[in-house]
């Protein structure tokens, strides 16, 4: 495959079910997405029954801390090797344009491979692919285990660039008439609609320079009014942010003994502009499950004065607040926790936005056994749902501006973990493409 050095990416081949496969069995969410509802993934597995499908070739998170997890990654490999064997999947070559339409919105993107050699998910990165927020090293051995050994990635990584004058990706949105249509299907569970198109040699060219020109010292410094000295960040992690970092653990675990031109040094993504109409961020809110200590009484401790909770009447009531919050005081949502719903107010907070001064409350919480579960969850109806039961707690958090992430990641570094989403839940990225990394 083409690799173009410079710009850290490589022009992939992939693999497409073939013709005649129901699409809409065959693609299915991120696996990291629905972990505290398995209600979610009991449906998948009724609308897939034994069609070929991601299903099997994906681990849903749901189902890491349940027993039969070897077994499950067994299944997984297997039948990655029976799809290939019965000529399910199918070689493409090329870049691939994508539209994702989903509750009135449409969002585009393009699948490439990028460099894990360019990429540094590590604190203070100056890499030339970056994380966006802190990766959480924890989370990546149950993710390294599932994919050594395995034949195919399949992604659901969205990575981001900086692109005001949408040079890259709209140039040949623009032009998809005269493209190839290679998918075209709904998705499953009111998720949208997902099509297609593969990207001649024309576009790709025009794709190739339009990212070197993104990378340009002199525009990069000019676009955010740094000194030329500083290094180029040309994409920055939206979705998918511990994927990488799964790939890329591996690839430097490996590539004394496979050698550098093996395909596990490159992974598989859809970049997406991050000026994009149909493209929204989306906060990340934080449920506690089963409360072991009480939860006012450890905001006080750790916060002191700087602390005041105020109760609203409804969820609706605690929801405009936060999200209409200005001044010098942070906002956050607190549904559970022993009483119903209310507003918690930090003064001189740690952190420049709300969710990295909850977090640094909650990860010492956690270690010292205030809870028995955490998780991050989307959405205002999910996070007053979950938090409401008894033992529970919610935290609802205020999204942040996506125009202000390449300037914050650049000037300050990464983000505080899980700080926001593209989109909700069920508008995240489904598994339809896959390449061959062994």
């Amino acid at each position: 495959m083409k690799i173009v050095s410079d710009i850290g990416i490589q022009i992939p081949q992939v693999y497409l079910p073939k013709k005649g496969t129901d699409l809409t069995k065959w693609a299915v969410i991120a696996c990291d997405q629905f972990t505290s509802q398995p209600e979610y993934w009991r449906d998948v597995e009724k609308i897939v029954g034994d069609a070929p499908s991601t299903l099997r070739l994906t681990f849903p998170e749901v189902y890491l801390e349940q027993p039969g997890g070897e077994e499950r990654i067994q299944n997984i490999q297997a039948s990655m090797r029976k799809y290939m064997d019965e000529g399910i999947l199918q070689p493409h070559d090329g870049f691939i344009y994508v539209e994702r339409s989903v509750d009135g919105k449409t969002r585009k993107g393009i699948m490439l491979c990028l460099d894990l050699e360019a990429y540094d998910y590590n604190k203070g990165s100056s890499s030339l692919i970056r994380a966006t927020e802190g990766t959480i090293v924890d989370r990546l051995p149950p993710r390294i285990k599932i994919r050594e050994g395995a034949m195919f990635e399949l992604p659901h990584i969205l990575v981001l660039i900086d692109d005001p004058n949408r040079t890259v990706i709209e140039p040949v949105g623009a032009a998809k008439s005269r493209l190839e249509k290679l998918y075209d299907f709904d998705l499953m569970l009111g998720s949208g609609h997902l099509t297609g198109y593969a990207v001649n040699a024309e576009f790709e060219n025009k794709v190739v320079e339009a990212l070197r020109g993104l990378a340009k010292p002199e525009t990069f410094a000019a676009k955010y009014n740094i000194g030329k000295d500083q290094p180029v960040l040309l994409f920055a992690m939206g979705d998918g942010n511990h994927s990488l970092a799964t790939a890329k653990a591996i690839w430097e675990k490996n590539k004394v003994t496979v050698g550098m031109d093996h395909p596990s040094r490159y992974a598989l993504v859809e970049i997406e502009n991050v000026h994009d109409e149909g493209l929204e961020f989306e906060p990340i809110h934080r449920v506690l499950f089963g409360l072991k200590k009480d939860l006012f009484a450890e905001l006080e401790q750790t916060f002191g004065a700087n602390f005041t909770y105020k109760p609203v009447a409804s969820a609706e009531e605690m929801v405009k607040a936060v999200d209409n919050g200005q001044g010098e005081k942070q906002l956050i949502g607190l549904v559970g926790g022993g009483k119903s719903f209310g507003v918690i107010e930090i003064a001189n907070p740690s952190s420049n936005l709300p969710v990295g001064t909850i977090q640094a409350f909650l990860d010492p919480f956690m270690k010292n056994g205030g809870a028995e579960k955490i998780d991050y969850v989307h959405g205002e109806d999910v996070t007053v749902k979950l938090g409401s039961q008894p033992g529970n707690a919610g935290f609802y958090l205020p999204g942040m501006s996506k125009s202000d992430l390449f300037k914050t990641v650049i000037l300050d570094g990464a983000l505080p973990r899980k700080t926001f989403s593209m989109g909700e839940a069920h508008e995240k990225r489904f598994y339809m493409e896959a390449r061959k990394i062994g």
